[in-house]
């Protein structure tokens, strides 16, 4: 993916059958936004599928997750991260030991369809069979905790919702703790109710690791979809402040020793 805050413009490369060139610009959907999150979406016609993608960056910290609605019984999807600038990781000799909390939104993209609402209108009377769908999302809040002495990082998705589907009842996903690598990378599972589900990764950015970017990948985690003939599977990304910077979550809001 290729995006660019001032212009507002995402291409993405590498999702066959979205439009017609390999490497396809999206259109800005403001209306699709979800929790900070910017909307793309693309459709070459009534009759092939409608990919969409959503893109958040703060402190240079950027990710971007991309998922097809199904057509034929197939989905695609996918994301990415990484950061632009200098990274610096704390003074761990400063605060309580190097520790930084995270926290934010989340959006996910799942291998069921949503509402439809920006899929372009076929003839009618055409086969049902041969239409595509919209990928549905899902929304929630990310806390991760970073320890800069032990390099080490752990947290949570919680508040998790389908937009199209707020009844359904959906499990967080827990980031189990992983190692923080020299350069502010870092890479673990994903786990729900104890029970491995998938596997996440992101990035530090910014001077004393101002933000972190990452996405998550589930499967057959959602409890309510496990009589379907198809496992469930969704691709998430988080891009968050640091609780210490200029424009903390009101979560970061808590009492001090």
């Amino acid at each position: 993916m290729s995006y660019n805050a001032t212009d507002q413009t995402l291409t993405v490369t590498g999702v066959g059958l979205d439009e017609t060139p390999f490497t396809a610009t999206y259109v800005r959907k403001p209306a699709l936004d979800r929790n900070g999150y910017e909307a793309y979406t693309v459709q070459d016609n009534a009759l092939t599928e409608h990919s969409t993608a959503y893109v958040r960056e703060i402190e240079g910290g950027q990710a971007t997750v991309v998922m097809t609605g199904g057509q034929f019984g197939f989905f695609q999807g996918g994301t990415t991260y990484g950061r632009t600038g200098t990274f610096s990781a704390p003074d761990t000799e400063q605060g309580p030991g190097g520790i930084v909390s995270y926290a934010g939104t989340y959006i996910g993209l799942l291998n069921i369809n949503g509402d439809g609402g920006d899929l372009i209108t076929p003839t009618p009377g055409t086969a049902p069979e041969l239409l595509p769908g919209q990928a549905a999302e899902v929304t929630g809040d990310v806390f991760i905790n970073a320890d800069f002495s032990d390099n080490r990082v752990k947290g949570t998705v919680y508040n998790r919702q389908i937009t199209d589907q707020p009844a359904t009842i959906v499990e967080d996903l827990d980031l189990e703790p992983t190692d923080i690598a020299s350069g502010g990378t870092f890479d673990g599972a994903v786990s729900t109710g104890g029970i491995g589900v998938g596997e996440y990764g992101g990035v530090f950015s910014g001077t004393d690791a101002a933000a972190v970017a990452g996405s998550v990948h589930a499967t057959s985690h959602i409890q309510a979809f496990s009589g379907s003939t198809v496992p469930i599977e969704e691709f998430g990304v988080f891009v968050l402040g640091s609780c210490d910077g200029a424009s903390p979550d009101p979560v970061c809001n808590q009492p001090d020793p």
